[in-house]
């Protein structure tokens, strides 16, 4: 720990006015904020090797926890009763995505483990489904945040432009389960379908009812962090010990387990009469510990790289975006809900 400490507190410093400015302004959120302070403090650092131990313990570590914490906000049995009726949705875009992201991987010879994060972050949950994914394939901190900065800037797109485009397609507006569905698969970060939901609802005096449903259906879609962490985990140690038998504890992601088991923990505690905000503080938490360990890893990223490189993962964060923005709207109006 005495080793980390120079590096974890200047992480701290700076990752209290991101998150602050992330509370100011959600539609750009505490983790942009933090990788963007980062990479700007990184340039005014003479001598980064006193910092780099605390600031690499932060972006891999401290990266775990946020994601172990991020399990006290599910609660199981919400979840699996909104995802009888949303799980069809959030199987056809998460497959979607993840084959887009996939084929033009192959197609521009984007780098594969930037192609995997921006493909599991446009699908599932943006920054907390690239964080749980970032130590499995061994992601360095210039790939996550190259993915970040993609998936940060199609967040904003859809937070500005879905409500407007709600009531274009026809929406119900009335209602707020067919946008909040909607709202809730094609908008990949929390922040951002709490923003585009809430909007919906001021626009049409719907209360919650909006909000509700999206952040319920997003929380449905973040349990796909599971499988798919264990896929990535089998096929990154198939790939670089293929000649070696599979050793279970080194390639499994165990970190999930403890997400796991905080998801029954609030979901068994919720059944006996704890009340879900019990459990606020621990997700507030959960949420500063992902700002903190963004900022370490804009300590770590070289802007001036960063910007040169940045062309091809944006059109593969622009096509797994449209084309989810499409599944979700088709298999809804299949399913009759829209």
């Amino acid at each position: 720990m005495q080793e980390n400490i120079l590096g974890l507190f200047l992480v701290l410093i700076l990752s209290i006015p991101a998150w602050i400015l992330g509370e100011k302004y959600p539609i750009i959120g505490g983790p942009v904020f933090g990788i963007l302070l980062g990479m700007v403090v990184t340039h005014f650092i003479r001598d980064k090797a006193p910092f780099q131990k605390g600031i690499l313990f932060t972006s891999k570590k401290v990266l775990q926890y946020a994601v172990i914490l991020l399990g006290f906000g599910l609660n199981l049995s919400v979840v699996l009763e909104t995802g009888a009726q949303s799980l069809p949705i959030i199987v056809a875009t998460i497959a979607t995505s993840l084959i887009i992201a996939y084929i033009l991987q192959k197609v521009l010879r984007i780098p594969t483990k930037i192609a995997t994060l921006v493909g599991v972050g446009s699908s599932i949950c943006g920054g907390s489904a690239i964080a749980a994914t970032a130590p499995v394939i061994d992601a360095n901190d210039e790939e996550v945040a190259q993915a970040i900065s993609v998936i940060f800037f199609f967040n904003v797109l859809a937070a500005l432009i879905f409500p407007t485009f709600g009531s274009l397609v026809g929406f119900s507006t009335t209602s707020g389960e067919a946008f909040g569905i909607f709202a809730g698969t094609a908008v990949n970060d929390t922040s951002s379908v709490t923003a585009a939901a809430s909007t919906w609802d001021a626009i049409y005096n719907l209360g919650v009812e909006t909000l509700d449903k999206a952040v319920t259906v997003k929380l449905t879609r973040t349990l796909a962090i599971i499988p798919i962490t264990i896929f990535l985990a089998i096929k990154s140690a198939k790939e670089n010990k293929s000649d070696k038998k599979l050793n279970l504890k080194q390639i499994f992601p165990f970190f999930i387990l403890y997400f796991i088991g905080a998801s029954i923990v609030t979901t068994i505690a919720v059944s006996f009469g704890v009340s879900i905000s019990v459990f606020s503080p621990i997700k507030t938490l959960s949420k500063f510990f992902i700002v903190m360990a963004m900022c370490a890893i804009g300590l770590n990223t070289n802007i001036i790289k960063l910007l040169k490189t940045g062309g091809k993962p944006i059109l593969m964060g622009f096509a797994c975006w449209s084309g989810i923005t499409i599944v979700s709207l088709i298999i809804q109006y299949m399913l009759g809900i829209w």
